[in-house]
């Protein structure tokens, strides 16, 4: 297998789908003349022409509504938002029209969308560009929400994303783009709601997902060394959750922690917490941990952005507070 970087395997995606079907289209600020902001669609003004690598003024509600009216009337659009902060704009859009249309019409008409765009704590962009929204998205009945964290998925789960008829929540990690890995050749599709075991183990399960599963299987290395063999699992998709192989990963080993970069209060992990809580509770030999952002804004100053992130050695210490047993 080729090996490519995430930006690389996100183009491919786009343009491999662009080719395939005319009806879809990629919309967004600075992703034609400049080649996106982070260069994920470098050449494809080239290749696909104007009307169907379009340029946008500064105003994510009034282009993600051009593109939900266009989903519904037969084309298949993607919306990039250079952040997904900056969807907290069109957040109207998305969850009362996107995500509701297909309900509302008695199924007359469907929105074949994608939301994409880069999200979290990439180094010293503040506050206000620096927000992990996968909790908010995924409470939406009607939205499907993914996170890759590799390239093969990143390609793999961005083509299903554009041949859903549903409206998908597509969000990458900035500080992914630069990470390479191989795609294997041919049309290379992953499905949604299918986590991926990144690392066998059977003495405690860490769930992560997007630029945390980095640290988490580091923090496994250490953990091995120490004689603790962790079973890493890579959620990467976020709505519909595979609850089934998490199921049987806690069932197996009987303890579990959470690795989120998400905010702790109404993160994510609550609800993965609770899902397998429910399913399982009797299997567990201990409560199940969360290792998640601290509870503030993204700071500017780079080494404290840096210390409210997960860790390895927080990650090793969540680890030992459920193994003492």
């Amino acid at each position: 297998m080729a090996v490519f970087s995430y930006r690389e395997a996100l183009n491919q995606a786009m343009t491999e789908e662009m080719e395939r079907d005319d009806r879809v289209f990629l919309m967004g600020e600075e992703v034609a003349e400049y080649d996106g902001a982070y260069k994920v669609s470098q050449g494809m003004l080239k290749k696909f022409g104007p009307r169907r690598v379009i340029d946008t003024p500064i105003s994510e509600e009034g282009f993600a509504g051009i593109g939900i009216g266009a989903a519904m009337v037969g084309l298949r659009p993607i919306i990039e938002f250079m952040t997904f902060s900056f969807s907290l704009v069109a957040i109207d859009q998305i969850v009362n029209n996107a995500a509701n249309m297909r309900y509302m019409s008695g199924g007359q008409f469907s929105v074949p969308i994608v939301f994409r765009g880069s999200s979290g704590m990439a180094g010293s962009l503040g506050a206000t560009h620096s927000h992990r929204l996968e909790a908010w998205y995924a409470q939406i009945p009607g939205l499907t929400v993914v996170m890759p964290a590799t390239p093969a998925d990143a390609k793999g789960l961005l083509k299903t994303a554009v041949r859903s008829d549903d409206p998908v929540v597509f969000i990458e990690h900035e500080v992914l783009y630069h990470e390479r890995g191989e795609i294997p050749d041919g049309d290379h599709v992953v499905p949604f709601g299918k986590a991926e075991i990144r690392r066998p183990g059977a003495d405690v399960t860490l769930i992560t997902y997007s630029r945390s599963l980095k640290t988490t299987l580091a923090a496994a290395e250490e953990l091995a060394a120490k004689g603790v063999e962790a079973e890493v699992i890579d959620l990467r998709s976020i709505r519909p959750l595979d609850i089934e192989t998490l199921v049987q990963s806690v069932s197996k080993t009987h303890r579990a922690v959470i690795v989120e970069e998400d905010w702790p209060y109404c993160g994510l992990g609550a609800g993965v917490s609770d899902r397998i809580t429910r399913e399982v509770f009797d299997e567990l030999d201990a409560p199940i941990l969360r290792v998640a952002s601290a509870d503030a804004p993204a700071p500017y100053n780079k080494q404290l952005e840096a210390s409210m992130l997960p860790s390895v050695p927080r990650i090793l210490a969540a680890v030992n507070d459920v193994v003492y047993r």
